[in-house]
């Protein structure tokens, strides 16, 4: 079995590979082709995601992947198989990069027998890469990152994100965050799930929900909140949220609070607030589809 620490720091070099390219082609003119309606990709999200799995396929060739843009791949044909698979983001934040606003990131996590073992989220513009290991805490450089200990909805200041299929049935996810904008000090949107979760973890957000999120968009973000002394759960309290495709994270006490909105909200409206997950691990939507947000 590949150690925790070796995983971390091949996390952190595809991040760094993926951010190298994103830097680079920052601020010229982009190449924009959609998938499906609104749902956007750029030349950038293609050559950054080259960059990281020729890394991470030369690294780990018995591993599987799930990358955004190029779906799902087995391991590479004639080598040994090493239990291991790869949730890989090369641009969460596309809409953002697409129009010059500087905030996305990379994100690139992997998955053992045992969970998520290990996970890397990039802020390239900001050079902040946030880094957890299943039981070696959650970093962002040399220092040790720690959820807050608030613990009252009204000094929360939490954050969140949209499906770019909102416009289609917008009213549940808007009435959930009517419900807690009525209740936290404040509820920021800015349109990267990865940074959002590395937010909490660092404490710089108190707490995140969203809904219909992919694999890759969340798998890095998990394990940071987590090491960071959080709590992280799908919107019914449960632990389906890498495949299932919603996400409540947020220090213990304030998780709670958020999660008892979730089900107050949901019973009004016969749980539909988070529908259309992700699909079941392995298989399923969760290995394709579109970006869930941005």
């Amino acid at each position: 079995m590949t150690a925790i620490g070796e995983l971390r720091e091949a996390c952190a070099e595809a991040a760094r590979r993926g951010g190298a390219v994103l830097r680079e082609k920052w601020g010229t003119r982009r190449t924009i082709d959609y998938k499906g309606g609104i749902d956007l990709v750029t030349d950038a999200d293609r050559a950054s995601e080259e960059a990281l799995l020729e890394f991470l396929v030369g690294r780990f060739p018995g591993s599987a992947v799930l990358a955004e843009e190029s779906g799902a791949r087995a391991a590479v044909a004639g080598a040994a198989g090493d239990g291991l698979r790869w949730f890989v983001d090369p641009l969460d934040g596309t809409t953002n990069y697409a129009h010059g606003v500087p905030h996305f990131a990379v994100n690139v996590a992997v998955v053992d027998g045992a969970g998520i073992a290990a996970g890397a989220t990039l802020d390239p513009l900001r050079e902040e890469l946030y880094l957890a290991g299943r039981g070696e805490g959650a970093w962002l450089g040399g220092e040790r990152l720690h959820v807050t200990a608030t613990s009252e909805m009204k000094r929360a200041l939490l954050c969140t994100g949209f499906p770019y299929d909102i416009q289609e049935d917008p009213d549940p996810l808007l009435r959930l965050f009517r419900a807690y904008i009525q209740r936290a000090r404040a509820v920021r949107r800015f349109g990267a799930a990865a940074l959002d979760l590395a937010y909490v973890a660092c404490g710089r957000f108190d707490g995140f929900w969203e809904a219909r999120l992919k694999p890759w968009d969340v798998a890095p973000g998990i394990l940071l909140v987590q090491e960071a002394g959080g709590a992280v759960t799908d919107f019914t309290g449960g632990d389906d949220m890498l495949h299932g495709g919603t996400i409540c994270a947020a220090g213990p006490a304030l998780q709670r609070l958020l999660l008892e909105v979730l089900a107050e909200v949901r019973g009004d409206q016969g749980a539909a607030v988070g529908g259309g997950g992700a699909g079941a691990p392995g298989g399923g939507a969760a290995d394709g589809g579109a970006k869930a947000s941005r």
